[in-house]
């Protein structure tokens, strides 16, 4: 059965998204923000089981990273929606993610298999996104109000956004497809 948890945990995740879109509809952010940080509990826990007891799976390797990005772009789409961020960053957001599948399945058939590994500056990007709508549904459940922190992460996220997405271009096309540790989520 621990063999399986992590995988159950992401199934988990993922079918909390449309939960999470329900009540972001109806503006119920305070709820939404314990969804939310349910939901990036049990990423953590899911990672951390499958490393401890050593049941990581291909299934699982597969899954994670979609149900986070299930989890991420869900939410963007609503907080743009409702008029809590801007179109334009969703859309560097979503473009660059395509293009790191688009990238992915390029080299995958060029290369064979090619291991899911995401960069430092992705990492950086995934986190900073993280915070950035988890500061925006606290604003909004209107536990604490810091318009300015909202700014600068939104131009964070911008940044990190456009970043990544260039080094990985450059990672894999212009320098020599260096894929093997950098193809990332």
């Amino acid at each position: 059965m621990l063999t399986k948890l992590p995988n159950l945990l992401t199934l988990l995740r993922i079918g909390a998204v449309p939960v999470l879109i329900l009540f972001l509809r109806e503006r119920e952010y305070a709820v939404a923000v314990a969804i939310f940080v349910g939901a990036g509990i049990t990423d953590g826990l899911d990672g951390w089981i499958a490393k401890k007891f050593n049941c990581v799976t291909r299934l699982g390797s597969i899954l994670d990273p979609i149900a986070d990005k299930v989890l991420i772009v869900s939410t963007y789409v609503m907080l743009v929606l409702l008029g809590d961020l801007p179109f334009w960053l969703l859309l560097l957001i979503v473009f660059r993610d395509v293009g790191i599948i688009g990238g992915y399945l390029i080299l995958d058939t060029l290369h064979g298999s090619v291991p899911l590994r995401p960069s430092l500056l992705s990492k950086v990007n995934t986190v900073l996104q993280i915070i950035l709508v988890s500061v925006v549904l606290i604003d909004r459940a209107g536990w604490v109000h810091l318009p300015w922190l909202n700014e600068l992460l939104i131009g964070l996220v911008g940044l990190t956004t456009l970043i990544s997405g260039i080094h990985y271009v450059y990672l894999w096309f212009i320098r020599g497809a260096e894929y093997d540790d950098t193809v990332g989520s």
